[in-house]
């Protein structure tokens, strides 16, 4: 039955070679770690990925029991810890992945400049790289207010004071992200909307771009 749904969607939009691009896609020797033990250096980029993953398909079941107010924040993430099956490992996933998503990323980072796999012609996919590493560190920023305990709170206070101080735009910044006068209300659904909505959107787009130009560039080989 598989097998004639395939053939039916690849009568009608040919997936078959785009697929074939994909999966017989020869992986250079230099980054097979069964050939070199320092291939495993290679792998940095792949398993922040895979990390990513995580990251997303367990903000996607938190996002189903979180309530983004400061009433219920801290009450609906005291009930998934305890009440919602499985939901203590989830929220533990994603809690640590978003240290060691930033972690991963740090040594992938430091792969690509020791190796020199930021020249030419890769400048734009080191500048793309170096985004998406902005684009995360957000995402732990401003998911690190969400549970709305007191520990979150003065964590993002001080944070946002220190955004305040960046020259010309920190007033902005600090505007922008906390909302109002104090941090409350208004700053726990900019947080929730900038984590869920913006932040992701730019993620996704960057890595697209990110993965385009690996594929038509190569992997950069050893120095």
């Amino acid at each position: 039955m598989i097998r004639k749904v395939y053939d039916w969607v690849d009568d009608r939009l040919n997936v078959t070679p785009m697929w074939r691009d994909i999966a017989d896609h020869e992986v250079p020797e230099h980054v097979n770690p069964a050939h070199h033990f320092s291939a495993f250096v290679y792998c940095f980029g792949g398993l922040t990925f895979f990390i990513t993953v995580i990251q997303i398909l367990s903000g996607m079941f938190l996002t189903m029991y979180y309530v983004p107010d400061i009433i219920n924040a801290y009450e609906s993430v005291k009930y998934l810890q305890n009440e919602v099956a499985f939901g203590v490992i989830v929220r533990g996933m994603h809690h640590w992945g978003a240290s060691l998503v930033i972690v991963m990323m740090f040594l992938h980072t430091l792969r690509v400049f020791f190796q020199g796999s930021y020249k030419r012609p890769r400048e734009l996919n080191w500048v793309v790289g170096m985004l998406i590493f902005f684009i995360m560190l957000g995402l732990g920023f401003t998911g690190y207010l969400l549970p709305w305990d007191n520990k979150a709170y003065f964590a993002t206070k001080v944070g946002i004071q220190i955004a305040a101080q960046v020259p010309l735009i920190g007033g902005f910044i600090a505007t922008l992200l906390q909302g109002g006068t104090i941090v409350g209300a208004e700053t726990l659904a900019r947080f929730f909307a900038i984590h869920v909505f913006f932040l992701p959107g730019a993620l996704f787009a960057l890595l697209g771009a990110h993965f385009i130009m690996i594929r038509r560039q190569g992997i950069s080989g050893p120095l």
